[in-house]
């Protein structure tokens, strides 16, 4: 879901060549779901496999991972490890969510309502186990490190940035600014020209920058102010105030001074309680679960493994994985040469 940060965070549009060189550490959960939301045919149904399974995701990662191996970007993707309590309950408003979004689907396609039904269809989007341990074992094979968090994903990767393991944080969720990353990459997994739903026109989407510093001293607050706003509007842990949008809660948090200033001002002004200890999400985002994943490491990708997992297991076209697969060693190998990329595989 995410905070609705967009209108106060300072924004800058960047290249992929721009992060040539640099450690990214993905937000893998994040990423996987807009892979299983966008990888679908016209009526909404997701990518699969012969035999019916979901691989929409395993597209997407092959070969957008390819495509920044190729950038000489070097990707660590982070995965969640168990919600706190709190999360617990926003994931399970999200479930009744999901199954709301199915029937509307299956109403629009009996209807032959085919766009409307691949909307509904994105909102379905269900990430198993079975999917991210897929998924590991793919980034295994084509030598690219993945970290199991101990919690919240994108705040392990916030902190592996932090503590000069990363150079960036990618995901689409502001939130990751909350956790204190120092940068923030958005809409790495999406760039390019990209249909705007229900419309007959296209736009180009590009790889945005943002700076935590940056974007603090331009609002004139503190991270944990910034926090403040992100529980005003809303977050994983706790629901927002009915009214009050990204403008609002800026004011509101210039306007008070603590927490116990914010509570009170809400209370009086919108009639609002909290329905969880605002404290309890404050320390959530400034002191979240952290685990040191050690050295991290990339090495070329195993050929066979990765062709196994996508073409004989999940009927992906061997010609195309093969492709990808020759020019990615081909990269890989060109930059080793004439930049000595390759000393860290």
């Amino acid at each position: 879901m995410g905070v609705d940060l967009g209108d106060l965070a300072v924004k800058h549009t960047i290249s992929l060549d721009s992060l040539t060189g640099k450690t990214v550490a993905i937000d893998a959960f994040n990423m996987l779901y807009q892979f299983l939301a966008s990888i679908r045919q016209e009526d909404g149904t997701p990518l699969m496999d012969y035999k019916g399974n979901v691989t929409a995701h395993l597209s997407g990662l092959f070969y957008r991972t390819s495509k920044l191996l190729d950038g000489g970007i070097r990707p660590v993707y982070v995965f969640d490890g168990k919600a706190s309590a709190l999360k617990r309950r926003v994931q399970g408003e999200r479930a009744e969510v999901k199954k709301i979004a199915t029937k509307k689907w299956e109403a629009a396609l009996e209807q032959g309502k085919y766009d409307e039904a691949k909307k509904f269809a994105q909102a379905t989007s269900r990430l198993t186990a079975e999917m991210v341990e897929e998924s590991k074992k793919l980034l295994a094979a084509m030598g690219v490190p993945s970290v199991q968090a101990p919690s919240d994903g994108e705040a392990q990767a916030a902190l592996m940035v932090q503590n000069g393991l990363a150079n960036a944080t990618a995901s689409q969720d502001y939130d990751v600014l909350m956790f204190g990353s120092p940068v923030l990459v958005r809409n790495l997994s999406i760039t390019g020209r990209r249909k705007v739903p229900r419309q007959d026109r296209y736009i180009l989407v590009e790889p945005e920058e943002i700076m935590l510093r940056e974007t603090l001293d331009s609002l004139g607050i503190t991270r944990e102010r910034l926090i403040s706003i992100g529980m005003l509007l809303g977050t994983d842990f706790n629901e927002g105030v009915k009214g009050v949008g990204p403008k609002t809660a800026l004011k509101i948090v210039k306007e008070t001074k603590t927490l116990d200033d914010l509570l009170a001002y809400v209370k009086q002004k919108y009639d609002y309680e909290f329905e969880v200890d605002a404290e309890e999400v404050l320390h959530l985002f400034l002191s979240p679960p952290y685990q040191d994943p050690g050295k991290l490491s990339w090495g070329g990708p195993d050929t066979d493994a990765v062709k196994r997992i996508l073409v004989q297991e999940h009927d992906f076209s061997e010609d195309r994985v093969g492709n990808t697969l020759a020019q990615l060693e081909k990269n890989l190998k060109e930059k080793g040469a004439q930049s000595k990329l390759g000393q860290w595989f």
